[in-house]
């Protein structure tokens, strides 16, 4: 047995203090700062539920066949989507695809702005690449403590446990691609008189924009790895089936309700996968992060 050389009590009786002061005194703020995310989910949910079914199945295989003008990826999306609706999983596939949209759309407004400055800016990359690692390495339960405490169970929690694991990639994919655009492309729009802001949305966002679409490709992954995780504190969706199965015992219920993840991991995947490739031969460069 480790010797017992420090108390660790007193820190956890602060931590867990500080927390509940948190609670006490600013939970009613922060439910009121993080009531848009819940308007924003609840709006994509009744959107999509409210779209026949049919319909969002013309409208995916269709984005599969344009992004590769082949038969294979959109065959295999309608198939999948086909399967989600056979094993009556529609509905909770739907729950489940509108936490990932609203997370990933949270992601992206909050990421691409920060991977900006990190690129622009040595001192802000120093100060929030430890912060990214922190966040990807913890164990995504470890989020779900603090905001239950503050939230309690529910969506917004779920969602902001999302939203925080699934940010980093596209964090750090977009500091990378723009800091791999070639410095005589720079150079070149700097002698025709860009200015700064010219250069940013002019030049480095458009050529690091594979790289940029690779990292929101990662962050819909981990979006969609989280919806077991957040369905513990009432997101619901494919991972409260997930969830009953293992509660009950029935293996057919978890199996094809995991299925169904997979189904939809395949979908987003694929088909934001080939989006960004035609986008990289269309402007002729490699994706830094492909």
């Amino acid at each position: 047995m480790f010797p017992d050389w420090f108390n660790s009590r007193p820190l956890r009786s602060a931590v867990d203090d500080a927390l509940e002061w948190v609670v006490k005194y600013w939970g009613g703020w922060l439910e009121a700062a993080a009531h848009p995310l819940l308007l924003l989910l609840n709006s994509i949910e009744r959107f999509l539920l409210a779209i026949p079914w049919w319909v969002l199945i013309i409208f995916f295989t269709a984005a599969a066949f344009g992004a590769t003008r082949k038969l294979a990826l959109p065959l295999v999306v309608f198939l999948s989507l086909i399967f989600l609706g056979v094993m009556e999983l529609w509905d909770d596939a739907v729950k489940t695809m509108a936490l990932m949209i609203a997370a990933t759309l949270t992601a992206i407004v909050i990421s691409l702005p920060l991977g900006i400055w990190m690129a622009r800016s040595a001192l802000v990359r120093r100060i929030v690449t430890p912060i990214l690692d922190l966040m990807q390495t913890l164990p995504s339960f470890v989020y779900l403590i603090p905001t239950v405490m503050v939230f309690g169970p529910g969506k917004v929690p779920a969602l902001i446990a999302t939203i925080v694991y699934a940010a980093p990639p596209l964090v750090r994919l977009t500091d990378l691609g723009i800091r791999l655009v070639d410095p005589n492309v720079l150079e070149a729009a700097r002698a025709f008189g860009a200015d700064r802001r010219q250069r940013l949305f002019g030049v480095q966002i458009p050529l690091a924009l594979p790289t940029i679409l690779a990292g929101i490709n990662q962050t819909t992954m981990m979006a969609l790895a989280m919806v077991v995780i957040a369905s513990m504190i009432g997101a619901g969706g494919l991972g409260y089936q997930v969830l009953q199965g293992i509660g009950r015992l029935e293996v057919s219920r978890g199996l094809f309700a995991g299925l169904g993840i997979v189904a939809l991991a395949i979908i987003f995947d694929r088909i934001t996968q080939a989006y960004g490739k035609r986008l990289q031969k269309r402007i002729g460069v490699s994706g830094g992060a492909r």
